[in-house]
């Protein structure tokens, strides 16, 4: 495992600055952050995605196939308009 030290990190257990490190185990599948000063590890999966995308103004719409189609209802100008209100 190669580890390479996060600059301007900031450890979230004791709150040190550039003394975390990083690094990938089992052939990139979890990554694993340590603090060198309290002994704080996180570990990351990398191959599961467990939250899904928050939707905003910049997210893509989805595909056309998605998207439900409704029909128009095409009225004629020269036909006489009926009156439904009497």
């Amino acid at each position: 495992m190669t580890v390479r030290f996060i600059a301007g990190a900031v450890c979230p257990k004791c709150g040190t600055m550039d003394t975390l490190k990083a690094g990938y185990e089992h052939e990139g599948a979890i990554m694993v952050r340590e603090c060198v000063d309290c002994g704080y590890i996180d570990r990351i999966s990398q191959t599961h995605q467990s939250v899904n995308e928050i939707k905003t103004r910049v997210t893509p719409p989805p595909p056309k196939s998605e998207v439900e189609a409704t029909p128009v209802k095409i009225l004629d100008p020269t036909s006489p308009a009926k009156d439904d209100s009497q």
